[in-house]
């Protein structure tokens, strides 16, 4: 079993409709929403972002985005997410990391294993899993999904996480609760300050492994 210990670097739920051909209207909506994408970002990304120092979430400063020193035999581009110190590194091609601070999800809704990005969006929809909704009824209007946009809880971007063919239901994604982060907030998801998962979406590539370790 991987451990935590053998990725540290030195220095330190969304279902998915099946497949259907959309009509006038779907492709209609989708291009509208489309159209906002960009002013969505510039909403949440604070004026002249700096990620090495912009904080206006008052976070903890460790969980701002770092460029540390990873250890040998990580295969770029792979994600590892420490559940314990709430970082996610993000492996480079150069001997480094990227790291983010994360939240994950509260009590045994996290789940470690490794798993596969099988897909990416920006600005997606969400729809609550039917064990979402009967831990929290006031999910039950959005039992249709909900679309994308900045009070969406998926955020920005996400990464999604699969086993093979099989969507887990578990993403990596955005978050419009920042204060969440370092803390056991999810419904078993990932969660990331929004500029923070901007900044990685564009990084990872589909097909790169996603390794989450025991919390």
């Amino acid at each position: 079993m991987t451990s935590r210990r053998s990725f540290m670097t030195k220095s330190a739920a969304a279902a998915l409709a099946a497949p259907f051909v959309a009509g006038p209207r779907q492709l209609f909506a989708q291009t509208a929403q489309e159209n906002q994408w960009d002013s969505w970002d510039a909403q949440v990304t604070p004026a002249g972002y700096d990620p090495s120092f912009s904080n206006p979430w008052d976070l903890h400063p460790r969980f701002l985005p770092r460029r540390v020193e990873a250890n040998d035999g990580l295969r770029a581009g792979d994600i590892h997410v420490d559940a314990v110190a709430r970082y996610l590194y993000h492996i480079q091609g150069d001997g480094t990391a990227m790291r983010y601070g994360v939240a994950i999800g509260q009590d045994d809704l996290y789940e470690p294993g490794t798993f596969r990005i099988g897909r990416k969006a920006r600005w997606p929809s969400w729809t609550p899993t039917a064990n979402m909704i009967r831990r929290n009824p006031e999910y039950e209007e959005f039992a249709g999904g909900m679309p994308g946009g900045p009070n969406n809880p998926l955020g920005a971007r996400a990464l999604y996480l699969y086993v093979g063919s099989r969507d887990t239901y578990l993403r990596i994604h955005g978050t419009p609760q920042p204060w969440s982060i370092g803390s056991r907030a999810s419904s078993g998801c990932v969660r990331m300050v929004m500029p923070h998962i901007i900044a990685l979406y564009d990084q990872v590539e589909v097909g790169a492994t996603a390794h989450l370790y025991a919390a």
